[in-house]
C-alpha cells in the first residue's frame, strides 16, 4: 500500500440537535479495503455523503486522492454505489449504464469495450434490455454495482453493497473486491455484517456518530478477548471495552 487515498479530519454533521457525526478522523491507505463498522443509525452513510460531498458537513476536512473535498475533477475518479436506489426504473439496464457512461465522460468506444466485462462480473449478461422495475432488489443491487464501477475509478464507495444479495453472489462480489484493491484501488466499504468486515484490511467501529475503534479487524477480536468479532463489537460499544 502506497499513501493516503482518504484521510477524514474531525468530520462532524448534525441534524438539527441530531449529531450525526461528531467529530470522527480516520484514514484511508492507498489500495486498502476500510470498513465502516456499525449499525443502522450509526452515521456511516451520513460520514459517506460528507465525505462526497453529498451532504454540507457542518466541520472537518476530507481530502481524496491528495485533493481537498469538495473537487468535481477527482469525483470523477471516484465509484460510488449508495445505499439507497440510484436508478432510473422506467430505463433499462444498459439505458442506465449509458446514462452514469456519459456522468463519467466515457466515450462511446470505451463504453462499449467495458460494458460486457462489467456485466458478466455481476451476472447480468442477456439482461441489458431488462427495465429496472422488473427486476429484484438483489438484481437491482448488481446494476448499481455495475454503474459505480463502470468507468473503472481509483477509489471506490460502497454503502451496504450486499443488502438483498444472495450469498452466492456476495461471495463474487468479495472476490472482485480484493482483486480491486490487489490492482490498486482503494475501497471504503459500510456494513453491519460481521464476516464481510472481517474481510477488510482494517475497520472503524462506529457508534452513534462516534469512532470507537480503528484497527485491523482480527486485532480487535484479540485485542479485546473475545471469541469473534461479534463478542469483540459488543464489548466495545455496549461494555466500554478498549480495544
Amino acid at each position: 500500500m502506497g499513501g493516503d487515498a482518504l484521510i477524514v479530519r474531525n468530520l462532524k454533521k448534525s441534524y438539527g440537535h441530531l449529531v450525526a457525526v461528531n467529530g470522527l478522523s480516520f484514514k484511508v491507505s492507498e489500495g486498502e479495503i476500510f470498513g465502516l463498522l456499525g449499525p443502522n443509525g450509526a452515521g456511516k452513510t451520513t460520514t459517506i455523503k460528507s465525505i462526497l460531498g453529498l451532504l454540507k458537513k457542518d466541520a472537518g476536512e476530507v481530502y481524496i486522492l491528495g485533493k481537498k473535498m469538495p473537487n468535481k475533477e477527482i469525483l470523477k475518479k471516484v465509484g460510488y454505489m449508495p445505499q439507497e436506489l440510484a436508478l432510473y426504473l422506467d430505463l433499462t439496464i444498459e439505458e442506465n449504464l449509458k446514462f452514469y457512461a456519459r456522468l463519467y465522460e466515457l466515450t462511446k468506444e470505451e463504453f462499449e469495450n467495458k460494458k460486457e466485462k462489467i456485466l458478466k462480473l455481476v451476472g447480468l449478461e442477456g439482461f441489458e434490455n431488462k427495465l429496472i422495475a422488473e427486476l429484484s432488489g438483489g438484481m437491482q443491487r448488481r446494476v448499481s454495482l455495475a454503474c459505480a464501477l463502470l468507468h473503472e475509478p481509483e477509489f471506490l464507495i460502497l454503502d451496504e453493497p450486499t443488502v438483498g444479495v444472495d450469498p452466492h453472489l456476495r461471495a463474487n462480489f468479495w472476490e472482485h473486491f480484493r482483486e480491486l484493491s490487489k490492482r490498486g484501488v482503494t475501497i471504503l466499504i459500510t456494513t453491519h455484517y460481521m464476516d464481510e468486515a472481517m474481510k477488510c484490511d482494517r475497520i472503524a467501529i462506529v457508534s452513534e456518530g462516534n469512532i470507537v475503534t480503528v484497527d485491523n479487524p482480527n486485532k480487535i477480536v484479540k485485542e479485546t478477548n473475545s471469541e469473534n468479532l461479534e463478542e469483540a463489537f459488543l464489548k466495545l460499544t455496549l461494555y466500554g471495552v478498549r480495544a
